[in-house]
């Protein structure tokens, strides 16, 4: 390249007039009038037009430009001109042009969204699909989104860890996992990081986070899973189930806040309204969650787990954000704390919004004899989680903790139906490339 970029295309306010800047991106779109010519230049932050009247211009530089074709890449030097027609009250005459590369054609997808595509062809074609001003808005939000969590989560005293990805056994006892060679051994890829964090809650560290890949082996296929996911996860010492859930408040909460002051050009550009939740979200128990579904004639026995058209019954109740408490013990991990006074129900919570759990979360056993009771009432062998044990022996204190999908929450804050749109190369039981 001849230059370096001095400004994005947000960057130039009519108020810049005669000023001389060099702005790089794509060719969005061109057009030939005769004896003049209009380009859409895109970057990342959004469109400019340049004006070349050939009799300004050039016929050298008239000329250069009009070979231009759509996605080719290029850098123009040239002078801001307040027009008050022009998009954005202003456009760039070009002094100067360098075509940097040149995009093959025809296009498999279009960028400029002029002809429509399906999902499959458009995630063929990741690349080229995120160039759209709609994509690109998702992944804006969801790095704002990040960017509050681990404000929040810093301020609210935490640390951020990075737990192993490669495990030798499962986090849970179930069967899900992604078997890997690992020289003479067999490894999984991770499900989550829970027994980790938990250790960690015996070394002294408190409170903990960490925002990173999981790995489920759950033959989905529907609009909301995914076999690789981002998960944010916490853990907190000398903590409770309620602690543990108004920390998850706060995060989720300020997370829609900053969403929506920092990033109102990306809401505009999804066509959404964005509707800030309340700061203390609505909490109903298991048993109200279940007469909601029973009431709307689906039927859920004490003790099942929530079914899909339960989940949309009781959303369609609740709507926004709410949590659900007290679930029975049965269906519940087995390092979750029963309740003192009801063993059959814990102290676990999951966070919905309307029909989607976003979050789920719980108090966890600190109790060595007791954890190693509920392993076994699960059907589990302690001998399979003895170096998880260990850090139950020497003084482990009361925590509790959650985990959050990263990527549901950007669908619900984006307000996508297809939790691929949130993820940049998704993987689910059909997709393992690009």
């Amino acid at each position: 390249m001849k230059w370096r970029r001095t400004h994005y295309s947000a960057d130039i306010k009519p108020e810049m007039d005669g000023q001389e800047v060099i702005i790089m991106g794509w060719v969005h779109s061109i057009r030939a009038l005769g004896k003049i010519i209009f380009v859409i230049l895109r970057d990342r932050e959004g469109t400019v037009q340049i004006v070349a009247p050939k009799q300004k211009v050039g016929d050298e530089l008239f000329s250069q430009i009009k070979k231009l074709g759509a996605e080719d890449v290029i850098a123009v030097k040239g002078k801001v001109i307040a027009n008050e027609k022009a998009p954005n009250g202003f456009e760039i005459l070009p002094l100067e042009l360098e075509v940097i590369n040149t995009a093959k054609r025809p296009l498999p997808l279009d960028p400029a969204e002029k002809v429509p595509a399906e999902l499959d062809t458009r995630l063929e074609n990741r690349f080229l699909d995120l160039r759209r001003p709609k994509v690109q808005a998702i992944f804006k939000i969801r790095s704002e989104m990040l960017k509050s969590v681990r404000n929040t989560l810093y301020n609210e005293g935490f640390i951020e860890v990075n737990t192993p990805k490669l495990v030798a056994s499962c986090t849970e006892g179930g069967t899900e996992l992604f078997p890997i060679s690992y020289f003479e051994r067999e490894a999984f890829l991770g499900q989550s990081p829970q027994l980790y964090k938990q250790m960690l809650m015996a070394t002294g560290l408190d409170r903990v986070f960490e925002i990173a890949p999981i790995f489920r082996a759950e033959e989905h296929n529907t609009r909301r899973h995914l076999n690789e996911a981002t998960s944010i996860d916490i853990e907190m010492a000398f903590a409770d189930d309620k602690d543990a859930m108004d920390i998850l408040e706060k995060v989720v909460y300020n997370a829609f806040v900053d969403v929506y002051e920092n990033r109102k050009k990306e809401i505009e550009t999804l066509g959404i309204e964005f509707e800030l939740p309340p700061e203390k979200f609505d909490r109903i128990t298991y048993d109200e969650a279940i007469d909601i579904a029973n009431a709307k004639g689906v039927e859920i026995s004490w003790g099942e787990d929530l079914s899909r058209e339960a989940e949309k019954a009781i959303g369609e109740e609740m709507e926004g954000l709410y949590f659900i408490t007290d679930w029975p013990s049965e269906i519940r991990p087995f390092y979750t704390m029963p309740d003192e006074k009801n063993p059959n129900i814990c102290k676990a919570f999951d966070l919905m919004y309307k029909d989607l759990e976003i979050s789920s979360g719980a108090q966890r056993i600190h109790l060595y004899d007791l954890l190693v009771e509920n392993i076994k009432k699960k059907g589990l062998n302690p001998d399979g989680f003895t170096y998880y044990l260990e850090a139950f022996k020497y003084g482990m204190p009361p925590h509790a903790g959650w985990g959050l999908g990263a990527d549901r929450f950007t669908m619900v804050l984006t307000q996508q139906e297809n939790i691929r749109e949130c993820v940049l190369f998704p993987r689910d039981r059909q997709r393992l490339t690009p």
